[in-house]
């Protein structure tokens, strides 16, 4: 099979696909329904595919979706990886878990956040404590969610963007935007107010899968920051730290950190990564994200502020909500054979790495 014919065009053909070479390699095969449906109707679910011993010591798992409309991307490498029987390349006592989409909803929807607008990505984060602040957020966040897509409103909130970056950087808006936040849950980069139906299926799934385990390593699979097609390793573990090490160990100097400001994502809190290390805490744990670019970040972030407007005030159906759902799909999806083959040569390469260093580890 060629590599276009593991990514697909929908999210039900992700799903099939997933499901139909999980089914021909022998997996188990396991599904966590969605109590909504998709745009189509259709059902949707957090579904997985486990191959290798129930006993293994030590496991590897790949995840795609946490991030919604970014399943295009994972879920074309973990259907390729079961379609060319990756899974017989582990050594003995080891076995692997893909998790297929981790936000169906938002997967099926063509949007980033889950079904209450939530980034899960934001997520796991102790919700009996206080939550946090980010006054970065707040002082932009007005003219994120301007009332209106084609008039005054857009035009000055886009003008105060404009000074804002002017007088102190791309990146610092950036960094405002997407740190996450809390106090807006009709804004951007929201991390929700409790866990959400994602989360909670995922800490079950953990729990179920996972827990007991000598060494769990996983790899997430991101699009929309960084050059086009190449796949930035980003770690959450501070630089020195044990993890830290590890992944130097198993990927090279290559693994960015963004506690340190060296990676194209900034320092996020209530990851994916620290979900599971908290879920396994009486395990080694050794996770990665692999972020694959796709167009400038100027546009990918107007992009999700369209979306997020749409939700807020549009149609889906009406011409502008068709013309916003094409460019968050651009911003989220490199759709052309160059860009698949980048993603799946790159996610390959890891994730052997990631076989090898699991088995040393």
């Amino acid at each position: 099979m060629a590599i276009d014919d593991w990514f697909s065009a929908s999210y039900a053909q992700a799903r099939e696909k997933f499901i139909a070479a999980a089914t021909a390699a022998g997996a188990i095969v396991r599904s966590y329904p969605h109590p909504l449906k998709g745009p189509d109707g259709g059902d949707l679910a957090m579904d997985l595919a486990y191959l290798g011993p129930r006993d293994a010591d030590r496991v590897l798992v790949t995840s795609s979706a946490t991030h919604g409309i970014e399943g295009f991307c994972g879920a074309g490498c973990q259907t390729g990886f079961l379609a060319t029987g990756l899974h017989s390349e582990l050594p003995a006592g080891m076995a692997l878990l893909h998790v297929h989409a981790h936000n169906p909803h938002g997967f099926a929807h063509e949007r980033r956040v889950t079904e209450d607008n939530v980034d899960l990505n934001r997520n796991f984060i102790d919700f009996s404590a206080p939550l946090p602040d980010n006054p970065a957020y707040e002082a932009v966040h007005p003219w994120l969610v301007p009332s209106d897509w084609d008039g005054p409103a857009r035009q000055a909130a886009d003008a105060a963007i404009q000074g804002f970056i002017a007088a102190n950087g791309m990146f610092a808006f950036q960094a405002a935007v997407t740190c996450g936040q809390h106090g807006h849950p009709d804004g951007l980069f929201f991390g929700g107010r409790a866990p959400t139906w994602s989360r909670r299926t995922i800490e079950a799934l953990a729990r179920e899968y996972l827990a007991g385990r000598r060494h769990v390593a996983l790899i997430d699979f991101h699009t929309g920051l960084g050059p086009r097609g190449h796949g930035e390793l980003i770690s959450v573990d501070a630089p020195g730290g044990d993890e830290y090490l590890r992944t130097v160990a198993w990927y090279g100097d290559e693994v960015r950190t963004p506690s340190s400001g060296d990676s194209v994502s900034a320092d996020v809190k209530g990851t994916i990564e620290t979900g599971y290390h908290a879920i396994l805490a009486n395990t080694q744990s050794t996770t990665i994200a692999i972020e694959f670019g796709t167009l400038p970040p100027e546009r990918v972030l107007q992009a999700l502020r369209a979306d997020n407007w749409l939700y807020l005030h549009g149609a889906v159906a009406s011409e502008t909500g068709q013309a916003i759902k094409r460019e968050i799909r651009a911003a989220f999806y490199g759709e052309d054979s160059e860009w698949k083959a980048m993603v799946w040569e790159r996610g390959l390469d890891i994730t052997r790495k990631t076989i090898r260093g699991l088995a040393d580890g």
